[in-house]
This record gives C-alpha cells, structure tokens and sequence, in this order.
C-alpha cells in the first residue's frame, strides 16, 4: 500500500527497530538522517525526566537537517512503548509523546485502546508487534494502525514462527501497514520482505554494530564476529523467550546448551529473570541475521550498504523476469 506522509519520504524501507539500552538519540538521529526511521525504546531514558530531553533533541537536531537539506530532508522518528502493566511510566510517557507529536509509536508486549486513541489524538501512527495471526487480529481490533510480524530468527523478544507463513496469515485480512522481523540485515532481505507483502523492513541487530549505537566494544565485536549458529533462544533471561548470543551466555557462567526454562509469570524486562546476569547488559539479544555484518562502521555507512544491495537485488529480480527497473515500482 502507498507509504502515508511523512513516511512516504524514506530513502529505503527500513524501520530501524528499537533496541534496549543501545538506542539513544546519536543513533536515533543518525538512522532519520540517513533516510530511514530510527527509533528507540522510552525506557531506554533514565530518570523519566531525560525522555523528554531526548525528543527535544530529535526533534530540534531533525528539524535543523532538515532546513538545512530541503532536498533531503530525514525520516520520521519513533518512540517504542512497552505497555505491558510492569512498565509504571507508561501513562507518563505517553503525555511526552503527545507533547513532542511523536510520529510513530510501536507498541509491545500487549495491546490497548486507551494508547491507541491517546496516539490517534496527536495525529500519529501506531505499530504493534506480534508473534503470531491471534496476537494481530487482537492488535487491529483494539485500533493499531500496523502490525510488526516478529518471526522466528529476531533479535531479542522472538516468536518461532517462518517469516512465510506468518506474512500469509496476517496478509489474507490485514490492508494496512507491515513491517516484517526476522534476521533481516540485507538489502536483498529488505526486498525480500517486499515481496512477502510487508511495506517495511525491520532492522535491529545490524544496528549494535555502528558508531552510534551505545553499547560496548565487546558487544559489537560479537555481532561482527557472530553468525546464526551463535543465536541461543530462551526465555530464562526475562520470563519471555527471546534470542540471544552464546558467547555473552557462557561469559556469564552459564552453559548456552542447557539453560534452565524460567517461571514465565515473573518477567523481568530490565534486569535478568532468575539470574544474576542483566538482560541486556551481560546477556546480549542479537538476531540470526549477524551473518551479514562485517564490520563496525557508522550509521550513514551501513545505509548506504543497504541501499546498494537492496538496488542490485531490484536490478538482479528485474533481468531475471526480463523487465525494466521501473516495472518494479509500486503503484
């Protein structure tokens, strides 16, 4: 379906997926200025009070690039909330998204009409993520515009369903926004979501390996260093089965090939579910798709890979069907 302002400008279609602890407004504002929507979680902004420091310079840093380069001017931005009934600030942030016009706000981890009516009243958009078919009908239902299928192979909280079957399910009823996840890090993967029936991308691992993103050296040495056989998915970490990389399991005492399963009811999104390791500080998420990254590079470098690749894919699927690259364009 035809992308609604201000999404319409993105230079590819990437949603660059908010990762925990590790976006921050450097990422963030480098991923919209490179053209395409960067965002991160509000809890990522500690003290509640720096959340509202933090979309004053988005908004502030985006509307002076985009002055200063009417002729490329950055994507939208969005704000990730996690509305499940441990997160005690929701009601709190959701007041400082309304006050800043947050563009876009993914919700996770449940879904409700109240959030979804407070983000229409502002005039933004709202994705919620999901697992499977039930979860997205549940979503639409209660007012989400989009739907995020995360399918088997994403970083972090993942469900273990194929990207295909997923995309099918959902596309038989559901007209409206898409952004699939699931180890896309490529811009022949990008092209391929396309071609499943998603409007977007969504990236998230490939991301730890920039300049921007806050998270330690070792960490994105990982993700470089890593591939799909070093992705181990449990839910020991936070009560919700997620993926994660086997070599931060086994730095903490733990063996990755025989990790207990973790009473679900005690989810802990911040901290580590019943070990003394830290989710996502000790226990790194990373998805299957690290295969593609090979070296830490800035944000604007990494956009500028995923451009070309997912042109070439374009080009490549455009000579086998024997057809110009305008053939290829949406309606």
């Amino acid at each position: 379906m035809p992308l609604p302002a201000p999404f319409d400008r993105l230079r590819l279609p990437v949603i660059a997926s908010p990762l925990f602890i590790i976006s921050g407004p450097e990422l963030v504002i480098a991923q919209c200025k490179a053209g395409i929507v960067g965002s991160f979680p509000s809890l990522n902004a500690r003290p509640s009070g720096v959340f509202d420091e933090w979309l004053h310079q988005i908004t502030e840093e985006l509307a002076a690039h985009n002055r200063d380069n009417p002729d490329r001017p950055a994507a939208p931005f969005a704000v990730n909330q996690i509305v499940h009934r441990s997160n005690n600030r929701l009601e709190e942030d959701l007041e400082v998204c309304a006050k800043w016009q947050v563009p876009m706000v993914i919700t996770s981890l449940g879904a409700r009409e109240d959030v979804n009516k407070a983000v229409h009243d502002w005039g933004g958009i709202v994705m919620h993520d999901v697992i499977d078919d039930r979860f997205a009908r549940k979503a639409v239902e209660k007012g989400a515009d989009g739907l995020i299928p995360v399918a088997a192979g994403a970083g972090g909280h993942a469900g273990t369903l194929s990207p295909f079957a997923l995309m099918q399910e959902i596309r038989e009823w559901f007209t409206g926004l898409v952004a699939l996840s699931g180890s896309i890090a490529c811009g022949r993967s990008v092209l391929a979501a396309q071609a499943m029936g998603a409007d977007f991308g969504y990236i998230g691992s490939a991301w730890i390996a920039t300049e921007e993103a806050n998270a330690v050296p070792g960490y994105k040495d990982a993700i470089v260093a890593g591939s799909a056989d070093d992705i181990v998915y449990s839910n020991l970490f936070t009560g919700v089965h997620g993926n994660y990389l086997r070599p931060s399991i086994a730095a903490a005492g733990l063996d990755p090939d025989n990790l207990p399963v973790s009473d679900p009811s005690a989810m802990n999104f911040g901290s580590g579910g019943n070990t003394e390791a830290k989710a996502w500080k000790d226990i790194w998420g990373s998805g299957q798709g690290i295969g593609a990254v090979k070296a830490v590079e800035t944000v604007a470098q990494r956009v500028d890979r995923l451009e070309a690749e997912y042109n070439a894919a374009r080009a490549e699927l455009a000579a086998k069907a024997g057809l110009r690259l305008a053939d290829l364009e949406p309606a």
